[in-house]
């Protein structure tokens, strides 16, 4: 592996490992949806993409002192399949929306970021809930390698190349 596989996440299969058809790297990427993982391997809809892991870390509402807040957070692997170079093509993409609706102020804020990301963070916050009772807003612990680390070794295991994109075209 070299240093710019290294960089934008490339992996590749293990020497003398014969590509599967695509047929059945699709069965196995699907195949890594499980009850306990904390996202999801869908079929992607909107055709900018084959298939798409999502995590949704934080979708959380809470009151302030004259105010209601909240705050949303997901990140995405999206994965494009290249039949003629038996490679998975992927980008990975995050977004974080927070909102504050008081008086007398109105304030949101939204990010992105898509390329290749290697992250771990954790959060928790009190206050008080919608119910209007103290407690516990949003706890969460996410580590981009729990989402990425099986799909990569499902698609090097089938003998294809997971190939990591930044810039150009998925």
């Amino acid at each position: 592996m070299g240093f710019f596989d290294w960089l934008s996440g490339t992996k590749k299969p293990e020497a003398g490992t014969s590509p599967a058809s695509p047929q059945d790297i699709e069965a196995t990427i699907l195949a890594v949806n499980r009850e306990t993982a904390p996202y999801s391997v869908t079929k992607c809809s909107d055709g900018s993409c084959d298939f798409a892991a999502e995590w949704q870390i934080i979708d959380a509402k809470w009151v302030e002192v004259f105010a209601k807040a909240g705050l949303e957070r997901a990140a995405r692997i999206k994965m494009r399949l290249d039949v003629d170079k038996h490679e998975v093509r992927v980008v990975d993409e995050d977004y974080t929306i927070s909102w504050r609706v008081g008086v007398p102020t109105l304030s949101f804020s939204a990010s992105a970021f898509r390329g290749q990301k290697k992250e771990v963070s954790f959060g928790k916050a009190y206050g008080f809930t919608e119910e209007l009772r103290p407690g516990e807003i949003y706890n969460y612990r996410f580590d981009s390698k729990e989402m990425k680390a099986p799909l990569q070794d499902a698609v090097t295991g089938q003998g294809w190349v997971w190939r990591g994109v930044a810039f150009g075209k998925l």
